[in-house]
């Protein structure tokens, strides 16, 4: 029997009390085009072992991301995650450990979480980091609701270039909270000039780097130009690789730093868990979203971490906490920090060394492909291919010849007009025979 705790009257009272008059009303800010329109096309019920079956059969028909050449980013990337990373986090104290409420006997998570913060605020050129976020998207979206906390304005500017799920996300987030957002279209060049939409109203800009579109963008002009205006700077990044090969935000005049941390110890995994990075200035502590682990000594004087700061609405009052995140991707920051200790700072560099230079090689090969166009003067790993056609039909095309080609913009901006760009990423997994079979495949459909 089901378990339904609720009775047709109690239901009736709850809804009276929020003023709606059918269960069907809490679900209007969902778009219709969102929404199911009855149940999933599944069979009602199987045994157990017809379940296995079945979802084998469903499972077969994708296409695994390692048996095929793979050039798919815009903002998950495949790498390579040594086996010594997985081994690690599946021992049963760092898997079976959630919350460290309790210092005493959680000391080995607080440590790594400790650790965690220090390789971020490192990597992004910050003072703090915090431990962590759900994934970049959201930490974007509380970055924004941090900068209006910390400015007292409600006005925040968002880069043509950033990625448009990050762009959705702060929408939805900000709404709620009724802040105005003022998106500028989508430039696959990085020649927009942001400055010109900053003014004494704006609380923040995010930009993006490298962009959604793989373009470079020099973050230092933007940050002089926000700050006379009496605006902060908020710098995103999708690739943490990145953070191995150039200049870092804080170096750069940021703010407030967000950045998805997939690409160092997670794996792509269907699209998530995720672990999102988030760093700013130590005088902004205090308006930073989720917790922060701290080292302190304990009645002894010897060292010791605890949970110094989680102004969240899990410790205090929800409207006096900075956000309502209700945890972290704390298993996702042991991989990550597990990784980026094998790699070392040298071995960051290396590795992104091997990106670019692989992304490189990419570049010059399909350009050579006749009707290609690469739109960028600048990239890391990641750049735009402008094709004769519809990107979309061109990418399904390459998947059926076994080659997994990278995202159609139109996918990420339906509305933009760009139907004929593809998005794509290389990585130290892709070899020379990779980027052969890219460019004999995509000759034979456009050259």
């Amino acid at each position: 029997m089901r378990y339904l705790p609720l009775t047709d009257s109690d239901r009736r009272t709850m809804m009276e009390r929020i003023g709606i008059a059918s269960i069907d009303a809490l679900f209007d800010p969902i778009p219709e085009s969102a929404q199911l329109d009855g149940l999933l096309d599944l069979p009602r019920q199987k045994g157990e072992m017809e379940v296995e079956r079945l979802l084998s059969q469903m499972a077969a028909k994708n296409t695994a991301a390692g048996s095929v050449p793979f050039f798919v980013g815009a903002g998950a990337y495949r790498h390579h995650v040594p086996a010594t990373v997985d081994h690690l986090i599946q021992r049963s104290e760092f898997l079976t450990s959630y919350t460290p409420y309790q210092p005493e006997i959680t000391q080995g998570t607080l440590q790594y979480l400790f650790e965690f913060q220090t390789q971020v605020a490192e990597l992004t050129g910050m003072e703090v980091a915090n431990a962590s976020m759900y994934d970049g998207s959201t930490g974007c979206g509380e970055a924004v609701l941090m900068a209006h906390r910390i400015t007292k304005r409600d006005r925040a500017v968002l880069s043509g270039g950033l990625h448009p799920h990050y762009r959705k996300v702060v929408e939805n987030i900000t709404g709620f909270a009724g802040l105005p957002i003022d998106t500028l279209p989508p430039d696959p060049t990085g020649a927009e000039d942001i400055g010109s939409h900053i003014d004494g109203d704006t609380a923040c800009v995010a930009v993006q780097t490298p962009d959604v579109y793989g373009q470079l963008i020099d973050l230092a002009p933007i940050a002089e130009k926000a700050h006379e205006a009496g605006a902060l700077l908020i710098a995103v990044v999708t690739e943490a690789v990145s953070f191995g090969a150039l200049k870092s935000p804080g170096s750069q005049g940021a703010d407030i730093v967000v950045a998805e941390g997939q690409s160092i110890g997670n794996g792509l995994n269907f699209g998530g868990p995720y672990v999102g990075l988030f760093a700013t200035r130590q005088k902004y502590v205090r308006q930073m979203p989720g917790r922060l682990t701290g080292e302190t000594v304990d009645a002894d004087g010897k060292r010791g971490y605890v949970l110094t700061l989680s102004t969240r609405e899990q410790h205090i009052r929800r409207d006096k906490a900075t956000s309502n995140i209700c945890t972290n991707s704390g298993l996702c920051c042991l991989a990550f920090t597990i990784h980026m200790t094998l790699l070392g700072g040298q071995g960051l560099q290396k590795l992104a060394t091997l990106n670019h230079a692989n992304a490189v090689l990419l570049a010059q090969t399909l350009e050579a492909v006749s009707g290609v166009e690469i739109l960028n003067e600048t990239f890391f790993n990641e750049f735009t291919l402008r094709v004769p056609g519809d990107a979309a039909d061109v990418v399904e095309a390459l998947a059926k010849k076994g080659v997994l080609g990278g995202v159609p913009v139109s996918r990420l901006e339906p509305d933009a007009g760009l139907d004929d760009l593809i998005i794509v990423a290389a990585t130290e997994i892709n070899t020379d025979d990779d980027r052969a079979a890219y460019a004999a495949a995509l000759k034979e459909l456009v050259g």
